[in-house]
């Protein structure tokens, strides 16, 4: 399926330009040629233009339906969730409107719970002594905070530093 469209090929397009340069002539050929394109320009603007004004629409209807619901959010009412959320929502509300049952009994494919036994607990580790009262207690030892490294002086902050110590030195 060559050619500009369903249904035509390519020795119809030959055919159709040797009727044009036989009917047109080859002196208007060239002229008759641009007023055709600049009618398929034409055309294809108004389509995309339609085209673009539709989804302008579409796009507008889908913003007013926004508006209203943040309009009814703002407003507290109930935005319209369909019909299984409001069947779920009542579900909900039955269940936990209902009165609760006595609570279920074990079921037997699960172990009974471990009897509570008498014997002692591990025990506890003894803590530390105390030291005497006038010894103290070892203090903790820090280690060093690692110094920041300090930027490489640029040629700028080099400069301005014998500035100032030129101007120092001037002074004394």
């Amino acid at each position: 399926m060559g050619g500009l469209g369903p249904g035509i090929g390519g020795l119809e397009i030959l055919v159709i330009g040797l009727l044009a340069l036989i009917v047109v002539g080859p002196k208007d050929l060239p002229l008759m040629m641009r007023k055709v394109g600049q009618f398929l320009a034409r055309a294809r603007a108004m389509a995309n233009e339609f085209r673009s004004s539709f989804d302008e629409m579409a796009r507008q209807a889908e913003l007013d339906e926004l508006r209203k619901e943040v309009e009814a959010l703002r407003n507290a009412q109930a935005v319209p969730l369909g019909a299984e959320a409001e069947e779920a929502f009542r579900d909900i509300d039955k269940s936990l409107k209902a009165p609760l049952a006595s609570p279920p009994s074990p079921s037997p494919s699960l172990p009974a719970p471990a009897a509570v036994s008498d014997q002692k607990p591990e025990a506890l580790p003894e803590p530390e002594a105390k030291a005497p009262d006038g010894a103290s207690k070892p203090k903790a030892i820090r280690k060093p905070r690692p110094k920041a490294a300090k930027p490489p002086a640029t040629k700028a902050t080099t400069t301005v530093r014998s500035k100032v110590a030129r101007k120092k030195a001037v002074d004394l």
